[in-house]
């Protein structure tokens, strides 16, 4: 690695020996605070991952000159230092530093330590790993799930916290796609909870989370919660992140322009709120923010010449949820500039398996109250409301001949897999594809959800919980992993349980 391999100008210095990773306990701590040299206080993340870029997440304990150590040996010998940006309190203390010139299909190590700003005394480091895409054809692997810390069911000491980020570092995954609702700032959390055989759940708790979130450092308070998880701190240091959000962000089921009607907030404009929440999420989250483009949730992140991911957006831009049947409805999910750029990139995607992150699921009813809060109405006939730009865009792939679409999602607390099939459909203008559902994270388990007939699913798969809003005790959670071979091309897909348990493979065959 050349002095062209980092940030554009970045200090590239030698590093010296190894460092001691940090050890984050409340003895290390309360040393460093008297030292006077600062602190990681949440770990490390990567994320948007490509061949030659990445991002590196940290947070400091008081303002600080975030570094990054570079290297492709776990020993950091011959290593480079890239000069981050200064942590201070108007982001609470949290930081990125865009890598860029990195190289291909690498696996590469990373440190983050912190430079004090008054006396230059530096922080103990903490070590991450991640792997850039490649430019050539090998085996790729990742996971993805959602919803995190939701129904009251947060960090459970007892059980040994968010033990299924074990699981899925087991695998060895290339990345995780997040699939939305990381954490639930509408969901506060109590000390304990009864469960329905006699037995305690014990939550570990924080003011933030005592409360619906509605202030700027509410909605910040519910990202740091999570990051005291250490199984979550150790997934983060070693397998990059493809986020998007949900819901839960905000609030349960909104939309723009929305005005609340529940006692427990005090700002009833919804708008105000997910303002705050977007800002929160971009701060804890290692997403790759283009300033030209506002920051926006929605993006391709291509992975070599067999993956290319598309990050969905279906909230910013949603409609008001209501009974979604109207028959002259253009948009409802994407929004019509999101829409344009699917369906083009789509067309432009040379490689062999798209990938489509959609948080909201295609043809699950999913209710809000008597209103419909995703595309599907359960009706089963012609595309209606919100279904009608899903029927846009399948009918774009298939006039297009765009070929190897596969969709995933998470949202509805179980998992499945969903055959869509044209012969089945009242709508019959698409190629079949395959969506696949995973989750909860650790939140309430739920479903399943009816499936509605107009875009034609079949139900290949489907593992749910006995009852409503089952704890993560009982074991109903979730992730997917996905394999691509790079001799064949084909896409395997494996529904996992909270152990790592494979439930459901399906393999998939790419047309040419």
């Amino acid at each position: 690695m050349d002095r062209r391999t980092v940030l554009r100008g970045g200090l590239v210095t030698t590093a010296g020996a190894a460092l001691a990773l940090l050890n984050d306990g409340p003895a290390r701590a309360a040393g460093l605070l008297r030292s006077g040299r600062p602190r990681l206080t949440h770990g490390v993340q990567s994320g948007d991952v490509t061949a030659n870029e990445a991002v590196i997440w940290a947070r400091s304990d008081r303002p600080a000159r975030m570094l990054v150590e570079l290297s492709d040996r776990p020993d950091f010998r011959h290593a480079r230092t890239v000069r981050g940006p200064v942590l201070t309190p108007d982001t609470d203390l949290t930081g990125k530093a865009f890598l860029r010139g990195l190289p291909p299909g690498r696996e590469l190590h990373y440190r983050v330590r912190l430079d004090g700003l008054d006396r230059h005394l530096a922080s103990e480091p903490v070590a991450g790993r991640l792997r850039t895409a490649p430019r050539t054809r090998r085996d790729i692997r990742f996971v993805w799930s959602g919803d995190l810390a939701g129904q009251g069911w947060g960090i459970n000491p007892d059980l040994g916290g968010y033990r299924i980020f074990k699981a899925m570092a087991a695998v060895d995954p290339d990345f995780f796609l997040c699939s939305g609702d990381l954490v639930y700032s509408d969901g506060p959390l109590s000390e304990t909870v009864k469960l329905p055989d006699g037995s305690t759940w014990r939550n570990l708790t924080t003011p933030e989370k005592s409360a619906v979130a509605q202030t700027l450092a509410e909605y910040r308070g519910q990202f740091r919660y999570n990051l005291q998880d250490a199984n979550l701190r150790a997934f983060n240091a070693q397998v990059p992140m493809l986020y998007q959000w949900d819901d839960h962000e905000t609030l349960n089921n909104w939309y723009p322009g929305e005005i609340l009607d529940l006692p427990q907030y005090t700002e009833k404009r919804v708008d105000v709120l997910s303002a705050r929440a977007r800002r929160a999420a971009f701060e804890y989250t290692p997403i790759a923010i283009p300033a030209a483009k506002g920051g926006r949730i929605y993006r391709k992140i291509s992975y070599g010449p067999l993956l290319d991911v598309f990050m969905l957006d279906m909230r910013t831009y949603k409609s008001p949820n209501d009974a979604d049947d109207s028959p002259a409805q253009r948009d409802g999910l994407l929004g019509a500039e999101q829409a344009a750029w699917l369906k083009r990139e789509l067309r432009r995607s040379r490689a062999t398996w798209k990938i489509i992150a959609n948080d909201l699921p295609i043809g699950l009813v999913v209710p809000d109250g008597t209103a419909q809060e995703a595309a599907a109405q359960g009706d089963g006939g012609a595309p209606l409301g919100r279904e009608r730009e899903i029927a846009g865009i399948l009918s774009d792939i298939k006039k297009h001949h765009v070929r190897n679409t596969v969709w995933l999602t998470a949202d509805v607390h179980y998992t499945a897999a969903h055959y869509y099939d044209p012969s089945k459909a009242a709508f019959k203008d698409f190629d079949p594809f395959w969506e696949f559902v995973s989750g909860p994270l650790n939140a309430g388990a739920f479903g399943p959800n009816a499936l509605d007939g107009t875009f034609g699913p079949v139900a290949k798969f489907v593992q749910a919980p006995p009852h409503a809003n089952t704890s993560p005790a009982e074991g109903y959670q979730f992730f997917g992993e996905v394999d691509i071979d790079a001799h064949s091309a084909s896409l395997t897909v494996r529904l996992r349980d909270l152990d790592g348990r494979t439930l459901h493979t399906e393999t998939l065959t790419p047309v040419r």
